[in-house]
């Protein structure tokens, strides 16, 4: 099972997670939502598409657009809708 663990808490875990171009993606599904604040920023990445992104706040502490997410995703990564990828800031178990 993957873990994304931030300030000493796991904040997603699942053992369904999409692995591309060497991040690992979790399914919305399988992230603590009580630690995810939508954000205003936006993105644009030529292969998968335009990303939306979330603060993440954990015990006081926050890493603002520290996770992203492509809500209509080009079509040759579809399987990455409804999923969630984490900067660098986050360590991710397997």
């Amino acid at each position: 099972m993957a873990k994304v663990i931030w300030n000493g808490t796991v904040i997603a875990e699942s053992d369904k997670t999409i692995q591309m171009e060497g991040k690992k993606y979790f399914p919305h599904t399988a992230v603590k939502g009580n630690f995810f604040i939508e954000s205003e920023k936006h993105s644009v990445c030529p292969v998968k598409g335009k990303a939306n992104f979330y603060h993440i706040e954990v015990n006081g502490k926050r890493v603002n657009n520290g996770a992203y997410y492509f809500p209509n995703p080009n079509p040759k990564v579809k399987a990455i809708q409804n999923y969630i990828g984490f900067g660098d800031d986050f360590r991710v178990l397997d």
